[in-house]
């Protein structure tokens, strides 16, 4: 308010002091009328929010039933909840409009007893709605039915002692009403005195107020001008709207503005300070390098100059240095240290903070020194660094020198600017002194080549004669070379042409026999799976010849097998891809695994079948033991296959002194171990002893059309002894028996040189050679398959009721497979490719576990598997990958994409059972 109206209002108040008595006596009147009209009006709108909360409560009750009757992820369910969230919303803005016009403590405290009671109803409300969406509808009408109904009572007991609280308060205000209406009168005439009073008094109180505002901004102006920093400059404390007021705001926007300018003031003056301080320091030791030309001058008086200049207690530097093809940094001084220090003399690229630093060419600053970091030393004591600064030098990006600091206080910014730009400086000087010493090296260097070089001239003279001579005839050898290298580099293009053709044929074989190898072993896996199933004869509807007649098929599948399995053999063994694993094998074993093999067969046969191990041999030796079993059963294969009276005879022995092959295999110095195969049967005549070690090639005609083979295996068996460092010699005479030796050599620390595949282990281990086909027709052998196939039988009963999906695009291999595992009394489910293996598996939660085919249309087994495990609730599910490529490395590819393990066809029942009980046991 402005003085002049303050002034005017406070005199003209006594004119009208008459007729405000009469007005404020009718207001007096109709304020007693208009509190009762108010009264009633916050009376029904607290009733009005009571109902809202009754309401709203009952809405929300029907709501909760409501969903109990809804479905989880229907469009009804969602808007059931919309609703419920809009009653809670209403219930809330009703109870914080009662809270805002709640005036006694009775009535807040019954207002938040009914909060609580909404927030715990609310709670109840979220947890029917998390047991309905779950699918808890029982729990969920237990809790409305129970625990809702008690907490909705317990609401709408306090919302109506509410009401009674405001119906009494209601009466009260009427009553009081009534006492303000006679109080009115009253008021007329004692407030006739009392304006008359105050009429008085604010006349006092204005004249008073103004002249004491004046006389605050008269003492604070006169105090400004004894204020010299212009800091913290006095305010004149008035805030009234008038004229006074208009000034002290003035004053105190110009004391203000003041200050502000002497801060900047202030702030330049730091600036322009810090700025000379930098150019001071950087000229400084700018000046202080000019005209060294010794690296350990220039490091000593860096060291001397640089600490000081930045408040470092501590310093050292480390300047780079060739040591052979790497650089170092070795430090060449140091500030406020000792000649007994431990501290390292050298640092190479990456070594510790100095090397990290040089070769990030960054600086490196640690805020928390260790206690028992290097000590900063005095007279007076010892103490440790605050901080450790390392700042790298470089001279065109390479770093030439790194300085290393220590402080007893943190490292500032501004330090950290002036060593910046100081090592620029620092960089090129070292380099130039580096430079300096190379030139001097290389002058001194000069003047010796120089004085030589006068000596050479008078040799060279003697000699330009005779090298004339010499250019001639060496003109015509370089053309000569010439014409001869032009035709090395046609034949050089020649032979990369034919090695390129060579590697396409390698590539084209190597595919060609994975695919024959597939398309052979699609068809026989349902073969052989069919016919073991039929061999079991579960159902017992089969006669003794028909049990014959298939297991005559599923022998002559097994040879069939067999063959393949020769064939890839022999095709890695000559491209160079079969790999020896070595390891420690007791002989022991051996001997008791060939004799658990080939005992039936010589029972059969009615032969004599003796292993022998001879005395002095070690108790194990290191090789690889699948392949010595693939050549040891080959050999004693064939050695019943060509016997029919007297004996087999198998003895492991040490090798006689001075064994050595043509091939040098063998050395005299190694420990050679000879397993000699001896036998009584048909024998070999000398001029075809050569011949059988060839592929495809047996002794003759005769013998071929009696005993059937197709001249592999001995072929396979001598490369891969060739492999192992050994051979295989032979020692027959023709119609008296045959002596075949391997020679090995014992290299028994010779362990882990490669490793084997499980694909290539099935190929040559698990698929008997030959003494399968011997076995055929015996009352014995029959006897043995009916208790094996019992066994099996007793022992596959944990695989009952397990679901099993069968993911193949061969229908045979699918009637095969789920006719195998239905025998089992297993369920069987079948896709015809990836993608509908997938489909099926969502469709189907209670399948156990998937036997997936690898080569198959639309999506192959390798992209099904990874797109199986990309689904979380199938990470765990066990998944057997079934292929017949059966190459190399077919498992590790199937594993890494998600197969839990890894069988090739054609399928081994008992094979795939044990797995099957693994993995759905595990």
């Amino acid at each position: 308010m402005r003085l002049k109206t303050k002034l005017f209002v406070g005199f003209s108040s006594i004119l009208v002091i008459m007729t405000i008595l009469f007005g404020i006596s009718i207001h007096s009147l109709d304020l007693s009328n208009r509190t009762e009209l108010q009264s009633q009006k916050d009376r029904y709108q607290k009733i009005k929010y009571s109902n809202t909360v009754q309401a709203e409560i009952n809405n929300i009750s029907r709501d909760l039933r409501d969903l109990m009757l809804q479905d989880a992820k229907s469009h009804d369910f969602s808007q059931t909840i919309n609703s419920i969230h809009t009653s809670r919303r209403a219930i809330e803005s009703a109870l914080d409009s009662l809270e805002a016009t709640a005036i006694r403590d009775t009535t807040k405290n019954l207002l938040n007893k009914i909060v609580n009671l909404n927030f715990d109803y609310t709670e109840l409300q979220e947890t029917c709605i998390s047991l309905i969406s779950s699918g808890n509808k029982e729990d969920a009408y237990k809790v409305v039915i129970a625990q809702g109904a008690l907490e909705r009572g317990q609401i709408f007991r306090n919302v109506q002692e509410l009401n009674d609280l405001e119906d009494k308060s209601m009466d009260d205000t009427m009553d009081s009403s009534m006492a303000a209406y006679d109080r009115a009168l009253e008021f007329f005439f004692g407030s006739l005195l009392l304006i008359l009073l105050a009429g008085a008094g604010m006349t006092v109180w204005t004249i008073r107020r103004v002249t004491g505002d004046i006389q605050k901004v008269t003492s604070v102006m006169n105090s400004f001008s004894s204020i010299q920093e212009h800091a913290d400059l006095p305010r004149i404390d008035i805030r009234t709207n008038d004229e006074i007021g208009e000034i002290a705001e003035s004053f105190n926007q110009m004391a203000f503005s003041i200050e502000e300018h002497a801060r900047h003031e202030r702030e330049f003056i730091e600036k322009i300070e810090e700025e000379n301080w930098l150019k001071t320091g950087a000229a400084e030791i700018t000046a202080l390098c000019q005209g060294v030309q010794d690296l350990k001058t220039l490091a000593h008086l860096l060291i001397t100059k640089i600490p000081p200049l930045v408040e470092a207690s501590y310093g050292v530097i480390y300047i780079r240095e060739s040591n052979g093809d790497k650089h170092c940094f070795r430090k060449f001084a140091y500030y406020a240290g000792g000649a007994l220090e431990s501290t390292q003399e050298v640092f190479y690229l990456g070594e510790g903070l100095v090397g990290q630093s040089a070769m990030e060419n960054r600086t490196v600053v640690m805020d928390q020194v260790p206690d028992d970091y290097i000590k900063i030393t005095s007279g007076l004591g010892a103490t440790s660094p605050k901080s450790i600064a390392l700042i790298p030098v470089a001279f065109e990006d390479h770093v030439v020198a790194v300085i290393e600091l220590a402080f007893l206080h943190s490292f500032g910014l501004l330090q950290q600017e002036l060593l910046a730009q100081v090592s620029k400086n620092i960089g090129v000087t070292i380099n130039r002194v580096e430079a300096h010493a190379k030139i001097g090296t290389l002058l001194k260097e000069s003047q010796v080549l120089t004085e030589e070089l006068q000596t050479q001239s008078e040799e060279l003279q003697l000699q330009q004669e005779e090298l004339k001579t010499f250019n001639e005839k060496l003109e015509e050898q370089y053309k000569y070379s010439e014409r001869r290298a032009a035709e090395l580099e046609t034949m050089k293009v020649s032979l990369e042409e034919k090695a390129r053709q060579l590697e396409e044929s390698t590539k084209y074989k190597s595919e060609f026999l994975s695919n024959m190898s597939h398309e052979l072993r699609t068809p026989l896996n349902s073969l052989l799976i069919l016919s073991q199933t039929l061999i079991e004869n579960q159902d017992g509807n089969l006669t003794p010849n028909q049990v014959e007649y298939i297991k005559t098929i599923n022998s002559s599948g097994n040879d069939l097998l067999t063959l393949i399995n020769e064939i890839l053999d022999l095709s890695k063994v000559e491209a160079g891809k079969l790999s020896i694993n070595y390891e420690i094998v007791d002989l022991t074993e051996i001997k008791e695994y060939l004799e658990r093999y080939f005992l039936p067969v010589a029972r059969q046969k009615n032969l004599d079948f003796i292993i022998e191990l001879a005395k002095g041999l070690p108790g194990s030796i290191s090789v690889d033991e699948q392949r010595l079993l693939q050549i040891l059963k080959n050999l004693l294969s064939n050695a019943f296959k060509f016997t029919d009276h007297g004996s087999v005879f198998l003895q492991i022995q040490r090798a006689e002194e001075g064994i050595i092959t043509e091939n040098n295999l063998l050395r005299e110095s190694e420990q050679v171990l000879a397993f000699l195969v001896k036998d009584t049967g048909i024998g070999i005549s000398e001029n075809k002893q050569n011949m059988i070690f060839e592929a495809f090639q047996q002794a003759n005609g005769t013998t071929a059309r009696k005993y059937g083979g197709t001249g592999l295996g001995l072929t396979i068996s001598q490369k891969i002894a060739g492999l192992l460092g050994g051979y295989i010699d032979i020692d027959s005479i023709e119609g008296e028996g045959s002596t075949f030796t391997l020679y090995l050599p014992n290299n028994p620390f010779e362990t882990g040189v490669s490793s084997i595949s499980h694909d290539e282990a099935v190929l040559s281990l698990d698929i008997p050679l030959g003494p399968t086909n011997v076995s055929e027709g015996s009352n014995s052998t029959a006897e043995g398959s009916e208790s094996e196939s019992q066994r099996m039988e007793n022992g596959n009963a944990r695989l009952e009721g397990k679901k099993i999906l069968v993911v193949d695009d061969d229908i045979r291999n699918v009637f095969a497979l789920t006719t195998a595992l239905e025998n089992q009394k297993m369920d069987a489910a079948f896709a015809e490719n990836g993608r509908e293996g997938i489909e099926v598996l969502e469709n189907d939660p209670d399948i156990d576990l998937v036997l997936m085919d690898i080569m198959m249309p639309e999506m192959d087994g390798y992209e099904a598997l990874r797109r199986i495990r990309q689904i979380s609730k199938f990470a765990n599910l066990p998944i057997i990958a079934l292929t017949a490529k059966a190459m190399k490395n077919d498992r590790e590819k199937c594993i890494q994409a998600g197969a839990s393990d890894y069988i090739s066809k054609p399928v081994n029942l008992e094979q795939l059972f044990s797995l099957l009980k693994i993995w759905l046991y595990r």
